[in-house]
């Protein structure tokens, strides 16, 4: 059986890509991503993202948002959920308490960074705490993100500057600990001191420099005895590694606590020789863009922000996605109803209400759900009032899969794909209340040749195989379009266009030489004995969703190949041992073939 190479949607997914470049070593390991969700639902959803480099190294732990009143160090730790590596790996946790965050306090039944210490009632906090745990663990370092009161100082200053202050300053609970176990020797102090002069070279103003903040935590005499429930000293005493508090002055504005934040995280990565491609800094207002909302499980609308939906009394409402200039960090909650999460909730509404969504804890956007008395016909536009406008028909929108993955569209827009790739026609969102005679249909497919209906909703189509080129808009094969209509004509239309497949490059080790990249057509040269290893594989298509490489031949072997599965050389070799000339790898998607690269027995 073909093995191929592909990518799958949902909570938790994986990607590869990697880069051809003269530099050998750093091309052993592929790129790859995982997205975990814990107690998704909840009103404590947890995220956590695992970002691997392409060259192994060590692990840092990024921890956001303990404490849901320091937005600072959530809001940095965001943007380290989708960086690549070029080495080393990195695990965030970029809003480890959100219901805090929503809520904008520090904490809701205790204060989650004085849970490690395992200490009763068993709540939702310590639920998450057992899992910051477990990432801990995994770990090499930990950073714990804080926005804090005022500005450290060694000695005291004046009331917003002295010793019990925390912003401005790296902590760690000791100067410097042995771990019995190993004898290892961490030297956090100096660790500290270095990265905070390496930050305090980016900041003009020596009154925001960073200081070292030695808590002292385990000796007697300390003024901070409550950190020995913390996540550091956790990190420090129990897992015996380096671990520190990262705390900006909560007396900062927004971009430079996120900039102070991303300075000290960027600092830690040089420091344990984490290779980033770095990413960049969105601080941009959150915007509600539109809500996608289901009445009485009936096919979902689309309200945008501001706009009133009209339902009956009795009617069920569920709120299925928000749609934002931001995709981490967001809540609807209906007013009255559930509690501050309520997206895929189902409520009863007799009463009219709000829908407010939030980014973190910023509102963003609402819409009004109102209680209708009249009949389903729109509204005259004469008789709209403002923004207490009844909701009328909104444009046609397509609820697609490609490759797994959903996508939502408005009419008379293009979605550029690669042949090849699956596209699934999932459900039309309209205002309209009576969907019962929309009809979609993929001009150039048929689902079921003896009785074609034209409906193509949930059929999962092979762009590069199940279309008929005749049907397309130039004849070529390469544009087609999606036509909604209803017993009156088409209501709307989604154009897709289709591009060639094709290989880029492939990464080959032979033997227990460093990986070469080979391009279409290009030789490789194996020696008898040896083995072939495939490192990785570059083409057009995203994810590589269906991409496969495969040994043929004349000989005897013919077979598949899989990622850093080695392939021995003698089992290509015919019994006078040579290998046959025509033997090759080609890498194809299902029956299109994107490249071959050819082998050559030296």
């Amino acid at each position: 059986m073909k093995k191929a190479i592909h990518k799958k949607a949902g909570a938790v997914f994986i990607c590869f890509s990697i880069l051809c470049v003269l530099f050998y070593p750093a091309l052993s390991f592929a790129q790859k991503k995982v997205h975990s969700v814990y107690f998704e639902g909840s009103d404590y959803e947890l995220h956590i993202y695992r970002i691997y480099g392409k060259e192994q190294g060590k692990t840092l732990l990024l921890i956001g948002g303990i404490q849901g009143d320091e937005p600072g160090g959530f809001l940095s730790a965001d943007h380290y959920a989708d960086i690549s590596l070029t080495k080393g790996n990195l695990i965030v946790v970029p809003r480890a308490n959100f219901q805090s965050i929503v809520l904008n306090r520090r904490k809701i039944n205790e204060d989650m960074n004085r849970k490690f210490a395992g200490d009763p009632p068993d709540n939702y906090e310590k639920k998450v705490v057992e899992i910051l745990k477990k990432l801990i663990a995994e770990s090499d370092c930990l950073l714990n993100l804080h926005d804090g009161s005022g500005f450290y100082s060694e000695k005291w200053e004046g009331p917003d500057r002295n010793p019990k202050r925390f912003g401005q300053s790296i902590i760690a609970d000791s100067e410097i600990y042995t771990v019995a176990e190993t004898g290892r020797v961490i030297e956090l102090g100096n660790m500290a001191r270095m990265v905070a002069g390496e930050i305090n070279t980016n900041i003009q103003d020596p009154g925001l420099y960073f200081h070292f903040n030695n808590h002292k935590s385990r000796e007697e005499a300390t003024i901070h005895k409550e950190q020995r429930k913390s996540a550091t000293y956790y990190a420090l005493y129990s897992c015996g590694i380096p671990a520190f508090g990262i705390e900006t002055s909560k007396s900062l504005s927004m971009e430079t606590k996120v900039r102070h934040h991303n300075l000290a995280i960027n600092s830690f990565m040089k420091l344990f020789d984490i290779v980033p491609e770095m990413p960049g800094v969105n601080l941009d207002p959150p915007q509600l863009k539109y809500l996608v909302v289901s009445v009485n499980d009936a096919i979902p609308i689309t309200v945008k922000d501001n706009e009133t939906l009209y339902v009956n009394s009795g009617d069920s409402v569920m709120v299925t996605h928000i749609e934002a200039n931001y995709e981490r960090g967001l809540t609807a909650d209906v007013a009255g109803h559930g509690s501050i999460s309520d997206i895929r909730r189902k409520f009863i509404i007799n009463e009219p209400t709000k829908v407010v969504v939030r980014k973190d804890y910023f509102p963003c956007g609402s819409i009004r759900l109102a209680i209708d008395e009249k009949s389903d016909e729109a509204t005259p536009e004469s008789s709209l009032k403002g923004d207490e406008k009844r909701y009328k028909i909104s444009k046609i929108l397509f609820r697609t899969r490609v490759n797994g993955a959903e996508r939502i569209d408005e009419s008379g827009s293009r979605i550029k794909l690669i042949k090849g790739d699956r596209l699934e026609i999932i459900d039309i969102i309209s205002g309209r209340r009576d969907h019962s005679n929309l009809v979609a249909n993929f001009k150039g497919y048929i689902c079921n040749s003896k009785n074609n209906t034209g409906e193509d909703r949930g059929y999962v189509i092979n762009t590069g195989k199940d279309l008929l080129s005749r049907y397309s808009l130039d004849k070529k094969g390469n544009s087609y379009q999606i036509v909604v209509s209803n017993k009156n004509g088409a209501v709307g239309n989604l154009f897709v266009d289709l591009s060639d497949s094709y290989l880029k490059y492939v990464i080959i080790k032979t033997g227990v030489g460093g990986p070469g990249c080979f391009y279409p057509g290009e030789t490789v040269d194996v020696e008898k004995g040896k083995t072939l290893k495939l490192v990785d594989i570059n083409t057009n298509v995203d994810g590589n969703s269906g991409v496969g490489a495969f040994i043929t031949g004349a000989g005897s072997f013919v077979g598949d190949m899989s990622i850093d599965e080695p392939v021995m050389i003698r089992d290509m070799i015919d019994t006078e041992g040579k290998m046959p000339v025509d033997y090759r790898i080609e890498i194809r998607r299902d029956d299109i073939l994107l490249g071959t690269i050819f082998l050559r027995l030296i």
